[in-house]
């Protein structure tokens, strides 16, 4: 994938029915409003088509994962609808993996922090390096992970989520998210990572189309009010950083990058 300014999303389909998903951002793997719209078209374009088995979903490099929304972008809204409808993003995301008929999985090669938390959590199952260690820092900033909270409560527990919430500018190691729940399988390296990656998807791909869908549908049980909730949820955090804290924060951090 080539590195652009404004990053990007691409696609590619294996004969055997492996779709691979890749994002980038050169701002650390960060999430704008148009690529979690890429990212969206994309997931859902792979669930509806016949010829693919299985999803992974995966960013470019070999270090950050995500480093979750766009700081750049949030210091420039302006009021609670642009708000809304920014953090909006990453509830449609979370919505498209969970409605995919697909099993997906998230190959987590660094560091997740914030929304890049939220996409691993959004995926059926996770493989990560021992350096993919995890940190959510909204509370840091003056808002919260209201919108991945659903997503990433489900994988890891409410007192992991809270060590998580409360300890904002903490990073927890990948093995804690393994325990957790959030990763499923950590190893030492990307090329240990990738041969695992390869094995387990051509394996999902052999199996029978419809009883990975059946088992898709079982993993998201009891979620069928998402599509309300994460938009009420986007709602919040779209108010919260309008507010003087979280943008005095932001300005803070970006002044501190710069």
């Amino acid at each position: 994938m080539p590195a652009t300014q404004n990053g990007n999303v691409s696609a590619t389909i294996t004969p055997n029915g492996v779709a691979t998903i890749s994002f980038y951002h050169p701002a650390q793997n960060s999430l704008p409003a148009n690529l979690l719209q890429q990212l969206t078209r994309q997931i859902d374009e792979a669930g509806a088509n016949t010829n693919v088995r299985v999803i992974v979903l995966k960013s470019d490099g070999d270090r950050t994962f995500c480093a979750g929304a766009s700081f750049d972008e949030l210091i420039q809204i302006e009021d609670k609808e642009a708000g809304a409808q920014f953090f909006s993003g990453f509830a449609n995301v979370i919505n498209a993996c969970r409605k995919s008929r697909k099993i997906i999985i998230a190959r987590v090669q660094g560091k997740a922090v914030g929304g890049g938390v939220g996409l691993a959590a959004a995926a059926d199952y996770c493989l990560a390096t021992q350096f993919a260690a995890v940190k959510l820092s909204e509370l840091a900033i003056g808002i919260g992970p209201f919108v991945i909270s659903p997503a990433v409560t489900r994988k890891i527990g409410l007192p992991a989520f809270s060590l998580l919430t409360i300890r904002a500018t903490d990073f927890q190691s990948a093995q804690w998210a393994r325990e957790n729940g959030l990763y499923n399988e950590v190893y030492d390296d990307i090329a240990s990572l990738d041969v695992a990656l390869n094995e387990l998807t051509e394996r999902l791909a052999s199996y029978h189309p419809e009883a990975l869908t059946g088992l898709k549908q079982i993993f998201w049980e009891g979620t069928d009010n998402w599509d309300e909730l994460l938009k009420q949820r986007a709602a919040i955090s779209g108010e919260l950083v309008l507010s003087e804290f979280t943008q005095k924060a932001l300005q803070g951090f970006l002044g501190g990058k710069r």
